[in-house]
């Protein structure tokens, strides 16, 4: 890997084009290195992951409104809609199923300097993939390539420190996935990541307080903000420049300013990109963050015992955790039986009472506003805390994939005084926890989430025809769609008639 040096220049600078950072990614994108063999299993693995996750969402209101959204827009030959027949226009089919992706929480993530969920570049991948008549082998490398640049830039800049939401990283490497995918060359990968990055930087509040459904629009919108700024790049339009270096750009003005140096790794010339490997997925539908507190609380409950013994709980973390899902946010919404699901998946203490209480986690019922107004879960609830731990902050930013945790140290204070304690460092599903996720792992939770919704013929034609991506011709790759029985999908909410009809 190549460290690049990333700050602010005046514009009376004499800074070349290919000293920016945006130039060093289009290089990367445009490197035809072939794709590791393990990297192309673990592609295929995602793509399994977010159809599970597509499954279980399938119902829920903002993937039936950005479905409804979607289906207004055909297009011949066009993408796939999740669940549905026919072809539509490909940034709206990576907008419906981009929010089937998002909506659940339930997908992959790399957190470092910046939180992140590379499988939100999958869905705009296939859909341009599609649309286009793309061969497998060339989305593999596509993906392969977006998924490189999101972690990078994770690693390099943090976005939220300054309030802005971590899919300003997803613009870029959604443009520089499709400039590989499609072969496109370094100038017009350039252009088209300033004009996604310039066009999808947003604050926090999205994540923050009362959040709403907005959290699963979002990545969405970036990936169909990106799929179109390649579109008017390759057409010849140019961006803002330097987008990220410039006296009014991203650093100057968004994030640490004009004294600040940012160090972002990027693949050498000829390196295979390896970073989707260093990414991990979901066993539970929350958080990232919270992963290994379900875990550590299932482990507890039996320790413990009567859980009506419990006077305090307090939960030892890093400094994102604290502040993010924890009560270092201050949000007071964080402790309401009222708040939306999305606001409960953000809040740690909720979640980890739930998961004493129940030793499990849902996708569904953990959330159910039934489940958050028990009387027993709302007083334990209320008794759970969060505290910055320097160790743990210090090991959420470790470069060393030993070291590297997520976790946190529980202390359970007994109203006779007694103090249970126990850690987590990785969740279980964790490459370095007590059960990874492997290929059967990913299989057996698309079966699971899938089951009810997609039929069991439709299910083992879809993981037949995934496990073999890599080999599918230009035009074939419209089987990569899970259909949904028309039955099922009726069960979604009615959504009234907006703008597109």
């Amino acid at each position: 890997m190549l460290i690049h040096s990333v700050r602010t220049h005046r514009s009376a600078d004499d800074f070349p084009r290919t000293e920016q950072l945006a130039y060093k990614i289009a290089e990367v994108a445009a490197d035809p290195v072939p794709v590791p063999a393990e990297c192309e299993a673990m592609v295929i693995n995602r793509m399994i992951d977010n159809a599970a996750v597509c499954a279980a969402s399938v119902l829920r209101r903002p993937v039936a409104t950005a479905r409804q959204q979607a289906l207004t827009h055909r297009a011949q030959p066009g993408a796939t809609v999740f669940g549905v027949d026919g072809g539509y226009s490909a940034e709206w089919a990576a907008w419906a199923n981009g929010v089937a992706v998002r909506e659940l929480d339930f997908h992959d993530t790399f957190l470092a300097a910046e939180y992140s969920h590379p499988g939100d570049n999958i869905p705009p991948l296939v859909a341009v993939a599609q649309q286009l008549g793309v061969r497998g082998a060339d989305l593999i490398r596509g993906l392969a390539t977006a998924y490189e640049i999101q972690i990078d830039l994770a690693r390099g800049i943090c976005l939220h420190e300054h309030k802005i939401d971590h899919v300003a990283h997803l613009g870029p490497s959604v443009a520089a996935g499709l400039g590989t995918m499609l072969r496109l060359d370094p100038e017009t990968i350039y252009q088209s990541i300033g004009q996604a990055l310039h066009l999808t930087t947003a604050t926090r509040q999205s994540r923050k307080g009362s959040i709403s459904s907005w959290k699963a629009f979002a990545p969405a919108h970036a990936a169909k903000v990106a799929i179109e700024a390649v579109d008017r790049a390759i057409r010849g339009e140019g961006s803002p420049a330097p987008i990220y270096e410039g006296e009014d750009g991203v650093i100057a003005w968004l994030l640490s300013g004009p004294e600040h140096t940012y160090e972002v790794p990027l693949p050498a010339p000829g390196e295979p990109k390896r970073a989707i490997l260093d990414s991990y997925t979901k066993e539970h539908s929350a958080e990232y963050q919270s992963q290994a507190p379900i875990d550590l609380a299932r482990r507890l409950r039996e320790r413990i015992g009567d859980l009506e013994q419990i006077a305090s709980i307090v939960l030892h973390t890093s400094h994102h955790t604290h502040v993010v899902i924890g009560t270092g946010s201050g949000d007071p919404q964080k402790f309401d039986p009222d708040a939306s699901r999305e606001t409960l998946d953000h809040s740690l203490p909720y979640i980890f009472a739930v998961a004493l209480q129940d030793g499990s986690w849902h996708h569904e019922r953990s959330y159910a506003p039934e489940r958050a107004h028990r009387a027993d879960t709302i007083e334990l609830w209320h008794k759970i805390s969060t505290v910055e731990d320097p160790e743990w902050t210090r090991r959420y930013h470790s470069t060393d994939p030993a070291e590297k945790a997520f976790g946190a140290r529980a202390e359970v204070t007994l109203k006779s005084g007694e103090v249970i304690s126990d850690e987590l460092a990785v969740a279980d599903a964790h490459p370095l926890g007590a059960r990874p996720f492997g290929r059967e792992q990913y299989v057996a939770k698309f079966t699971e989430l899938a089951e009810g919704v997609v039929d069991a013929t439709e299910r083992q034609r879809f993981l037949d025809t995934v496990q073999r991506v890599g080999e599918l011709k230009g035009g074939e790759l419209g089987a990569l769609n899970v259909r949904v029985a028309p039955e099922v999908l009726d069960k979604a909410p009615t959504i009234p008639s907006g703008i597109f009809r």
